[in-house]
């Protein structure tokens, strides 16, 4: 009986070792079941980038920036992004893209999102709706990336001068002349408040030909100039010259356009354009 029981230890030994290869792991399922059901992390996001119309015609200086980021409120702001990618010159859209980066720095529980930005000179195109990808289920390709165009500090102020121009009628108003050997101008003062508003001048140079400017003034100082130059009163304009400055004195809004074709304002032409608004409120104000 002894020896029949000696003989059975080397079963029971395998039968434990059995056992232990066949361990759950620390969730309880299998461990081999726990391997096999591992999400696989992607190595690459891919997709397209359009613009939104109206697009504006890109110089071969404008360059697109396209990243993967982690937006997660843990997610440390310093940090580089997962993938960063520059495309220079950026003119032709559609563009494809595909970033590339490393899976084993992607945290399962954060939140990712591609971002993308076209610059060109003033003009800035970016996304209104973020893209998702990477964890909580998104996609990593065939990602859809739309980019807007944002109004320049030009435009902004060229737009805030229009709505100037569209509550004169509410203004008080003051009208003057001046007739010289071959120039003759007359104006008209806006006031609001008792604030010096706006001035329109019209200016016949006779054979010359003949200018009808609207000035804008903020705070006292010339803000934004459209200048329109005609063969005669009546006549369409051969030229119309917009110049603007911002709050800080930084001409932002500076358009020479000739027959529908705009092209930028010379900084000489912009402080002779600020000459005569400077020029016309001391005549048709009085002041120095």
């Amino acid at each position: 009986m002894r020896k029949m029981a000696l003989s059975l230890i080397p079963f029971v030994a395998l039968a434990f070792a059995g056992c232990n290869s066949s361990s759950s792991s620390s969730d309880g399922a299998p461990a081999s079941a726990s391997t096999a059901g591992a999400a696989k992390v992607a190595n690459e996001v891919s997709g397209t980038v359009t613009l939104r119309a109206p697009v504006q015609p890109l110089s071969p200086k404008a360059s697109l920036s396209i990243k993967v980021v982690d937006v997660s409120s843990t997610a440390d702001a310093s940090a580089p992004p997962l993938a960063l990618k520059l495309i220079t010159p950026a003119t032709q859209f559609p563009l494809p893209f595909t970033l590339n980066f490393d899976p084993t720095k992607v945290k399962p529980n954060d939140i990712y999102v591609v971002q993308a930005e076209l610059n060109d000179g003033d003009r800035h195109y970016v996304m209104k709706i973020q893209a998702l990808v990477l964890t909580n289920g998104n996609k990593n390709d065939g990602v859809n990336i739309e980019l807007s165009s944002e109004p320049t500090a030009g435009e902004k102020v060229l737009a805030a001068f229009t709505d100037v121009q569209k509550q004169l009628g509410a203004m008080k108003v003051k009208s003057g002349t001046k007739l010289d050997k071959d120039v003759s101008r007359s104006w008209q003062v806006f006031r609001q408040d008792n604030d010096l508003k706006f001035i329109r001048e019209l200016v016949d140079y006779g054979a010359k030909g003949f200018t009808s400017t609207d000035y804008a003034y903020k705070n006292g100082k010339p803000w934004v100039i459209v200048q329109q130059t005609k063969p005669n009163q009546g006549a369409k304009p051969t030229a119309i010259d917009r110049a603007g400055w911002d709050d800080n004195g930084n001409l932002v809004l500076k358009q020479h356009e000739v027959n529908g074709n705009v092209q930028p304002l010379d900084d000489s032409a912009a402080s002779s354009l600020r000459k005569q608004a400077t020029d016309v409120q001391a005549l048709a104000t009085g002041s120095k």
